[in-house]
């Protein structure tokens, strides 16, 4: 069957479709590019780590001669069980709906989204495993339902293989489909290969979509729903080739962010601005650092990058300041080259203590959820604003070309490695005006009013949109937990003599 039976996408008609029902296949089609290996990458890495990720990409090359010259079905089997082999279902769905979205609704193509968008009625028929795109694919298409590949497990892992009647293509998207419309037939399909003819041609309209590299995506603020929340280490798409590069980078930069730690938490704070420019990693200074208060500290209040922020701030002044965290992992306190408070949910907040650091000198606070609408962090502001009026909103944001410093599911003791293995990370520190009296506490404004009015100002700067989230909700939705990290009971042994 030649390619020429049916027509372009841009042929069909997109308005009036409100009462159609469309059916489209996902690579190639709603995504521009053709290839799908980068979306498993992202699910090995950030699962299994860079030894699955390594596997991986040794099974690639015998994936596409499988794809190419024996049969689609037998090459993208290779890639399901060289991704998924052993891991845990509930760890692939994780990554599906914390770290996928924001990568898929970057690949979105514009005049195959431009007529399913049109369309009362959206169905996807993949050869994807259905766990991996569902979630994408219903909460920020607006997909009513996913066929895709089956995956088998076994005690809630996968097996690596694939359930009858196996990966969908060819007559298998066509036979799905059948089996989900019986003898109705869908208006639309979308399609952009040959092996996506069988399913067309039981539809009243096919179309196909033509490769077409130089197509810009459309852009996320198109989507039905606005991708807020993301997850995940990797920066970039992990390509193939991209994927060699991470992982041969990461011996290497593993042993630099141990150096640019150890700077960092041995060297003293004057001098840690310069080596860490020394070790390739930027600090750039904006605003009007203030100097110490004489009478009682400067509470500095920055909008929350990673684990690091007030490191940077620490570099950025030229002394250590201690920070106030709702939580951090054991290394990362051993490693913090300042003094940190750690304060979980639920732990009573000591007034006495924070009045003490205050008075011997500067402090930082650096909440996620600067709406601070959570409770605790209800608690929190109310009582620094009690305690002082020396409030100084401070802008963080943080560049990296490779891995993110964060994580919400991962273990946050790594994120400072993470962050510092990156080639040449950078961190812009913006200290902006001090607040007026006027808009503080003792002068008869509310913690909400002080908290929110912090938010405006920093999210004006960075030119960041203010929201209602709070801390909770990005890790609910990210990683099904409020974000604490649970501290051990300390078992004191006994010892015998």
């Amino acid at each position: 069957m030649a390619i020429t039976t049916f027509p372009t996408v841009d042929k069909c008609a997109s308005i009036g479709r409100e009462k159609d029902t469309v059916v489209a296949d996902m690579d190639g089609t709603l995504l521009r590019g053709r290839s799908s290996f980068p979306y498993f990458a992202l699910v090995a890495f950030e699962v299994g780590g860079v030894l699955r990720l390594l596997f991986l990409l040794l099974a690639s090359p015998l994936a596409g001669l499988l794809y190419y010259f024996v049969s689609e079905s037998a090459g993208i089997q290779v890639l399901i069980f060289a991704a998924f082999a052993g891991m845990k279902i509930s760890d692939i769905e994780s990554v599906a709906r914390a770290v996928l979205p924001k990568f898929y609704s970057e690949d979105l193509h514009p005049e195959s989204w431009k007529v399913f968008s049109s369309c009362g009625k959206r169905y996807v028929l993949t050869a994807n495993p259905r766990v991996m795109v569902e979630t994408f694919l219903k909460d920020f298409l607006g997909t009513d339902r996913v066929l895709g590949t089956e995956i088998g497990t076994y005690k809630g892992r996968a097996t690596g293989f694939v359930q009858n009647p196996g990966v969908l293509v060819g007559k298998n998207k066509a036979d799905a489909l059948k089996k989900a419309f019986g003898e109705t037939k869908p208006e639309i399909g979308l399609g952009d290969r040959h092996t996506d003819f069988p399913f067309l041609t039981l539809c009243k309209e096919g179309y196909i979509v033509a490769p077409k590299p130089e197509v810009k995506a459309v852009t996320t603020s198109k989507l039905p729903k606005p991708i807020i929340f993301h997850d995940g280490r990797l920066v970039q798409k992990p390509t193939p080739i991209m994927s060699l590069l991470i992982i041969l980078w990461i011996p290497v930069g593993f042993i630099l962010a141990c150096l640019r730690i150890a700077a960092g938490s041995l060297l003293p704070m004057p001098i840690v601005y310069y080596a860490f420019w020394a070790l390739g990693v930027r600090v750039i200074i904006k605003g009007n650092p203030p100097p110490p208060v004489k009478k009682s500290g400067v509470l500095f209040i920055c909008s929350h990058r990673t684990l690091l922020d007030p490191i940077f701030l620490s570099t950025a002044l030229g002394r250590p300041i201690p920070a106030v965290t709702y939580s951090v992992s054991r290394l990362s306190e051993i490693i913090s080259p300042i003094k940190t408070v750690r304060l979980n949910r639920d732990r009573v907040l000591d007034a006495s203590m924070i009045k003490k650091l205050l008075q011997e000198g500067d402090l930082a606070i650096c909440p996620e959820g600067t709406t601070c609408r959570e409770p605790f962090l209800l608690r929190f502001s109310a009582l620094f604003a009690e305690l002082t009026d020396e409030l100084v909103p401070v802008a963080m944001v943080n560049k990296m070309s490779m891995f993110h410093g964060t994580t919400a599911r991962g273990w946050k003791g790594m994120d400072p490695f993470y962050f510092f293995m990156n080639p040449s990370p950078a961190y812009e520190v913006t200290f902006l005006n001090k607040l007026p009296y006027e808009l503080t506490c003792n002068s008869g404004k509310s913690s909400h009013e002080v908290a929110n009015y912090i938010q405006r100002v920093i999210a004006a700067t960075l030119s960041y949109e203010c929201t209602t989230f709070t801390r909770k909700d990005k890790y609910r939705a990210l990683a099904g937990n409020d974000g604490t990290v649970v501290e051990k009971p300390v078992i004191k042994k006994r010892i015998m003599g």
